[in-house]
């Protein structure tokens, strides 16, 4: 397997993962507080990371690195999952899902800014195209809107695009597992802090599928998914592998109908096919 199709596996496994997130985010803030879950996510990942960089002896990173790494920490282990959890208080996971399609074009924008890359013009026709029919989408689902959760959403997607680009520019050089790990120890110290202080009195009333999306946000979604996403990022390129992200409200959405049983109508799958012929066309593109 050459390094551009593992870095489309490597992207799509990670997509995957992070399809889980905000129906998990959902449960969670029903019986945590959104910013103690944002918290303390960013705290148990924090040691999980720290852990693998001392058990597998990594390098520091150099002083040029820190600043990204601050980038990449405030984009995608504070800002994202703090402005999804404030968003998910005011809106359903399946209304938040459909935002994710914006995500591929802020990360290729933020490609190209921070990354140096230079996809060609059909790129961003598909690229527009895609976002465009995730959009269309929500819209004919007549699903209900709240102001402060869109716009909280549509910060969460600025915050994540460039902390996804950021990290992915990083990933060349240090590696993808990597710049995660360095980014939540980084963080790790405030993140600790504030989770003992935020911490509830008593664990003892919150119920098992709180406890369990606490688990997969800040195992799956803060640490395990980066692995294989910044990894892709590097591989396949910013702007490319980003289109990925596609995808992530359909596997979203699909998941918010199994587990929250919230309404997805079938239409879903005829949007679907539109969306993977534009990442495969972003993808045929993506290279200048």
């Amino acid at each position: 397997m050459d390094r551009t199709a593992a870095g489309w596996m490597n992207g799509f496994i990670g997509m995957a993962i992070f399809s889980g997130s905000l129906p998990a985010t959902r449960v969670a803030v029903m019986q945590f507080d959104p910013v103690f879950l944002t918290v303390a996510r960013a705290a148990i990942a924090g040691v999980l990371a720290l852990s693998l960089l001392v058990i597998f002896r990594q390098k520091r990173p150099s002083l040029r690195d820190i600043g990204s790494l601050m980038v990449v920490a405030l984009g995608v282990v504070v800002g994202f999952p703090l402005l999804t959890a404030l968003a998910l208080q005011h809106v359903t996971s399946a209304h938040s899902i459909v935002f994710i399609g914006l995500l591929p074009l802020a990360t290729a924008i933020f490609g190209v800014i921070r990354g140096g890359e230079r996809p060609k013009p059909a790129f961003w026709l598909f690229s527009i195209l895609g976002s465009a029919l995730v959009a269309s989408f929500a819209f004919a689902q007549g699903l209900t809107a709240s102001p402060t959760g869109d716009l909280l959403m549509l910060a969460a997607i600025i915050a994540c695009g460039l902390g996804y680009a950021e990290g992915g520019r990083l990933s060349r050089t240090l590696g993808g597992w990597q710049v995660i790990s360095w980014a939540l120890v980084l963080s790790l110290p405030l993140m600790a802090a504030m989770a003992l202080f935020l911490m509830p009195e008593t664990f003892a009333d919150i119920e098992a599928p709180a406890l369990i999306s606490l688990g997969y946000v800040s195992l799956f979604s803060m640490l395990i998914g980066f692995v294989f996403w910044y990894r892709g990022l590097a591989q396949g390129g910013i702007a490319a592998v980003g289109q990925l992200q596609l995808l992530q409200p359909f596997f979203g959405l699909a998941l918010a109908a199994t587990f929250l049983h919230e309404q997805v109508t079938s239409a879903m799958l005829a949007v679907t096919v539109a969306v993977i012929l534009c990442v495969a066309g972003a993808r045929k593109f993506a290279r200048s």
